[in-house]
């Protein structure tokens, strides 16, 4: 197998290898003058089952494309298999019509992977479980849920913790990890005024001299994250952490994070820190590197991958 990346998560494709033992192939992605993207495979793949890791990530646009066009240029290049690992698949969030005459961009996304030359995707933890289906080639959504719960489990007596969703629609992921860990399971009725803007309705579950761990798999602008907690301290809860797959944190999120009453919010490796990131008292960063690698591994030698998380 041959292992190639982009631009948007070099370290963790750095990791990656490090796990599977194999050296990174060599590639020159870079840009023209204009900002044209350009891809050069600079080893033989000719018959390599191909691996290209690289997440949708901002700017996500340009990531978008770097993987388009490396995806084309293996395909030029008479690789047997090509695999595009996406450990943070953008577009995820507009997976359906929310209004009349607007878009699907996940499923167009889909589209353009599967046209570039994709014979397989990897990806985690998908906003919707629906995005599988918008490919016509074998996808697999890896879930960072053991990552998450083996933090949780070192660092917490599990009799004190309640899990929190913080929207009816994270009820199935919240609830997963409160039947791995054996605790109580709370949910936030919120109400979405505006895009980015939400207001907490109503907590469901005792909340009350419990530590409450929030569960989610994004967090972008931070207000959601920030109002729950809030909402939760003032129902009594001793302190409020957040485990979250994906960390976006755009624009002033990571200060929202810094200035709010979470104790910590816990993010993956999918998405690259920023400098903002790495230096934010109460963020920290788990590694998803050997559960990707070992799936590629395990792709590679056809063997299961959903027995990963049996």
């Amino acid at each position: 197998m041959k292992v190639i990346t982009g631009n948007s998560n070099r370290p963790l494709a750095e990791e990656i290898c490090a796990y599977l033992n194999l050296p990174l192939t060599k590639a020159s992605v870079r840009r023209f003058s204009d900002m044209e993207i350009f891809v050069e495979i600079q080893e033989n793949v000719r018959g390599e089952d191909v691996f290209v890791i690289q997440s949708t990530s901002y700017p996500a646009n340009d990531n978008l494309m770097e993987l388009l066009v490396t995806l084309d240029a293996l395909r030029r290049s008479s690789a047997r298999r090509t695999t595009a690992v996406i450990p943070y698949y953008g577009y995820a969030r507009q997976d359906r019509k929310s209004s009349p005459r607007t878009p699907i961009s996940a499923k167009l996304v889909a589209n353009l992977i599967t046209t570039a030359g994709a014979d397989r995707v990897l990806t985690v933890d998908l906003h919707a479980g629906q995005i599988q289906g918008f490919f016509d080639i074998p996808t697999d959504n890896l879930f960072a849920a053991p990552v998450l719960i083996k933090d949780l489990r070192e660092r917490y007596d599990s009799k004190e913790l309640v899990m929190v969703s913080p929207d009816v629609g994270g009820v199935l992921r919240a609830r997963a990890i409160a039947t791995r860990l054996n605790t109580d399971l709370a949910i936030i009725d919120k109400r979405r005024e505006h895009v980015g803007v939400s207001e907490v309705m109503n907590i469901i579950g005792d909340v009350s001299g419990r530590r409450c761990i929030i569960v989610d798999d994004i967090v972008d602008s931070g207000g959601t994250l920030v109002n729950a907690a809030e909402a939760l301290i003032k129902a009594g809860a001793t302190a409020v952490d957040a485990y979250v797959t994906h960390g976006v944190l755009s624009g002033g999120a990571v200060a929202r994070v810094t200035a709010s009453p979470m104790s910590r919010l816990v993010i993956t490796d999918s998405i690259k820190a920023t400098e903002a990131v790495r230096v934010a008292h109460n963020i920290h960063q788990l590694t998803i590197a050997p559960l990707i690698a070992e799936a590629m591994r395990r792709i590679s030698q056809e063997q299961s991958v959903s027995s990963l998380f049996d």
